[in-house]
């Protein structure tokens, strides 16, 4: 089969490529007249940052106002919506935490016993600029409470708990470095006082305070509580100390309440309990237990019920023991404390043997009552034969005789 060549003349193939040149060269000046023109366009929109940002101590213990005022030429997009993303955090921090907001202030809770450090700049949405977001540049506060008095003059081991979700006890120890004149006084503010408040009611050792019961505290679960323990003393001056929690978090409910324990079919376990005692609702609690069977074997477990269903590990064990401890749940708080142990509920032996040891022993103080009784009616029967037979005989006799 023979094959067929077709050659195509030299001046057509510098023409296609001149054609393929061109179009190539058209569709680069294409790209990059729109491109330049987008470039053109945003340089030339340009935003101010906010004005007069500063970080405002009111005076609520850790919780600060964060605020600024619009940017410089703003003129020009007054059909727009001018946004700011603000950023802070506390300065040995790894993370920001970040906002977008259309106002004009923040506010958010802080560690004073660390610096503060925030940045904001301004955001022009794309609908304003052309189609591609433009912000300013970045405007920067930071914050710092007094730092006066050494560490070491600072309270040591503050602990707070919230008993029973009903009152709440903080005491902490004297600084190592205190001296003999210092003392501490406690001051607390949440969101709904209208100022900080001072502890009424402290708890003393050698006339230093060293605790506060809080009294009653309307309305202050699931709410930032900011506590601050200073110091004074005519040596030296004292550090102070910062904290904040939510009450819900540090509740240490009581123990439960009349603890039951049955054995079902030689096997089966049923503990109960019953709630613990205060204001905590149901929902609120989880429980653990521990189980003791024979001194040998620990089953620690816990539920959301105030009862449980447990298998016996032997038929043969002699004694079962249990306690249980509450605590409230995560459906309620992020967190929280256990309640002391209950009193033990132990059940012994088998309850089968317990019945017939129980009917047994009136069984034998019945037959024991009635043969004391018989040997003493035979007694005094026996008596009474000696006395009746005598007498028999003689009239006998006598009989004899006078026949």
């Amino acid at each position: 089969m023979e094959e067929y060549r077709v050659e195509i003349p030299k001046y057509c193939l510098q023409e296609m490529a001149l054609i393929r040149i061109v179009i190539g060269c058209l569709y680069t000046l294409v790209i990059c007249t729109a491109y330049g023109s987008t470039l053109s366009s945003n340089a030339e929109i340009k935003v101010n940052p906010p004005q007069d940002f500063e970080i405002v101590d009111p005076g609520y213990l850790g919780y600060l106002y964060l605020q600024w005022q619009p940017p410089l030429s703003l003129d020009d997009f007054d059909e727009c919506t001018v946004e700011y993303e603000l950023k802070y955090r506390n300065i040995d921090s790894e993370s920001w935490k970040t906002i977008i907001t259309k106002n004009l202030h923040y506010k958010d809770g802080f560690d004073l016993n660390k610096g503060i450090e925030a940045k904001i700049h301004t955001l022009l949405p794309g609908q304003c600029t052309n189609g591609s977001d433009v912000q300013s540049s970045w405007s920067e506060a930071t914050y710092w409470t007094s730092l006066q008095g050494n560490l070491d003059t600072k309270i040591q081991d503050m602990d707070c708990v919230y008993y029973n979700w009903q009152y709440l006890f903080c005491s902490w120890k004297p600084g190592t470095g205190a001296l003999f004149d210092t003392n501490y006084n406690l001051f607390y503010w949440y969101e709904g006082l209208d100022h900080a408040l001072e502890c009424s009611d402290y708890t003393k050792d050698n006339k230093i305070n060293i605790g506060c019961r809080f009294p009653y505290l309307e309305s202050s679960d699931y709410k930032d509580f900011y506590i601050c323990v200073n110091g004074s003393s005519e040596s030296k001056p004292i550090r102070s100390s910062y904290f904040v929690f939510q009450l819900q978090n540090i509740v240490k409910p009581l123990p439960p309440d009349y603890l039951s324990l049955t054995v079902k079919n030689s096997e089966e376990i049923i503990l109960r309990w019953d709630l613990p005692r205060g204001p905590i609702p149901a929902k609120c609690f989880i429980y653990e237990i521990q189980l003791t069977e024979d001194d040998t074997t620990c089953v620690t477990t816990t539920t959301i019920a105030n009862e449980m269903y447990i298998t016996r590990t032997s038929k043969e064990s002699q004694q079962l023991c249990f306690l249980v401890r509450s605590k409230v749940n995560i459906y309620c708080s992020d967190d929280g404390i256990w309640s002391e142990w209950s009193k033990e509920q132990c059940w012994k032996g088998d309850p089968w043997k317990e019945t017939l040891l129980f009917s047994l022993i009136p069984l034998a103080f019945v037959i024991l009552s009635v043969l004391l009784i018989t040997c003493l009616v035979l007694c005094k029967h026996k008596t009474v034969v000696k006395m009746v037979f005598p007498m028999k005989k003689e009239a006998f006799s006598h009989q004899e005789t006078l026949c």
